[in-house]
């Protein structure tokens, strides 16, 4: 349960920002606070990959597992947003045939990743592989590159609150689940289960996320250097994550819904219930009822829960820009690591296939840690982008030129 942000691919591993400078000339400022959030969500990945999920002792699920699962999925798909509103343009979009080129590069964006993945998908990592997904969310996005930050945040609003219904309801009518991740066999054999599986019936539905990528692109659009703006993501977030949370909470345990969902599920304990509310579903919540889109639990894609993570990432990416202010230079291995997240995650998820990890969770959780910082600054002095982030933005940026240089067509003739 874990997600990456594979447009993280400019500037030598840094998110780079296009602001104006003196006589109207375009200036790059790096922004370390938006890798080192996206390095930090890696960082919750492969401890709710890697660390048990339950705490013996305290008789409770683990605080890795409370602090990152499901948000450390809803970080890494905000950032990619906010990823995607630098590479077309920052807080000026790009208008016209410089639009449709960055329209036409993330097609080949979108379908580098999903490849990786799928292949991926082949060597059975015990986890659920988001790369396939993401394909999937950047040829959602293309519609929505050239929309002001008020109509992103409407449409990311809109998103959160109408895609899960359309999810509950696909549950009933659309194919099931792919066994494990999908494989390009899978594909090609069962298409229409695999895009199903991707748009809404899977762990990470394109549909519901995004309200998280379309948000991130919000944020990308305004002006990330700017302290007032980073309090306020930090005010707004923390609001946005304590309200949804706190309403989400008194409707079950004061205005009767969770009774509502034990009637509707006689089949269900409670012990069965409070696991979903803590765990999330496995894979996809009960459609006995609707009430079930107010729980808040980890992964499962109500509007409560996607809330939740979104104001938790807003905050983050805040903070984040305001730690790098104060600290810069103590992010480094962070912000490295979050500049070629492509690239680790697949380690990531091929080290995971290997089962090595089962034998000694808490020292391969740390040495994860550790080889990935020192690769990602290593990789970052020597070379630059990440090996898989340098394949991606070939692919992109070529198609983006073709477009762009493609003479206009005359229409007078």
């Amino acid at each position: 349960m874990s997600a990456v942000d594979p447009t993280a691919t400019r500037g030598g591993g840094t998110a780079v920002l296009n602001v104006p400078g003196p006589a109207g000339r375009r200036t790059k400022r790096r922004l370390i606070g938006v890798d080192a959030a996206r390095g930090f969500a890696l960082l919750g990945m492969v401890a709710v990959h890697t660390l048990p999920v339950w705490d013996e002792e305290a008789g409770r699920a683990s605080l890795s597992w409370s602090l990152f699962a499901g948000h450390s999925a809803a970080l890494f798909a905000t950032l990619a947003g906010v990823s995607l509103a630098f590479l077309s343009g920052g807080r000026t979009p790009h208008t016209r045939r410089r639009l449709a080129g960055d329209r036409a590069g993330l097609v080949g964006r979108a379908a580098v990743i999903a490849l990786v993945g799928f292949l991926v998908g082949f060597v059975a990592p015990p986890v659920n592989n988001i790369l396939i997904y993401y394909g999937m969310f950047f040829l959602l996005a293309i519609p929505f590159l050239g929309l002001r930050i008020r109509h992103l945040l409407a449409a990311s609003v809109l998103f959160a609150v109408l895609s899960p219904f359309l999810m509950q309801w696909s549950l009933d009518v659309l194919p099931a689940h792919v066994y494990g991740n999908p494989t390009l066999w899978n594909l090609v054999a069962e298409p229409v289960t695999v895009l199903s599986q991707l748009l809404l019936t899977g762990t990470y539905p394109a549909l519901p996320y995004m309200s998280y990528l379309l948000a991130g692109l919000a944020l990308g659009r305004m002006n990330l250097t700017s302290r007032r703006v980073q309090q306020w993501l930090v005010g707004v977030g923390a609001a946005t994550a304590l309200l949804a949370w706190t309403v989400s909470t008194a409707a079950l345990l004061v205005f009767g819904v969770y009774e509502r969902i034990w009637s509707a599920t006689p089949w269900m304990s409670e012990e069965q219930i409070d696991s979903i509310l803590v765990f999330g579903p496995e894979p996809s919540l009960p459609t006995t009822t609707l009430w079930w889109l107010t729980v808040p639990a980890p992964h499962s894609n109500t509007p409560a829960a996607l809330f939740v993570s979104l104001g938790m990432a807003v905050f983050a990416l805040g903070a984040f820009l305001l730690l790098a202010r104060l600290i810069g230079k103590a992010l480094t291995p962070l912000a490295a690591a979050g500049s070629m997240t492509f690239t680790l995650y697949t380690l990531h998820l091929l080290f995971l296939a290997t089962g090595v990890y089962d034998l000694a969770p808490g020292f391969w959780f740390w040495m994860q840690l550790v080889v990935f910082g020192l690769l990602a600054v290593a990789w970052q002095r020597a070379v630059g982008q990440g090996p898989l982030e340098k394949l991606v933005a070939r692919v992109s940026k070529g198609i983006t030129r073709r477009v762009v240089a493609r003479p206009p067509t005359d229409r007078a003739r």
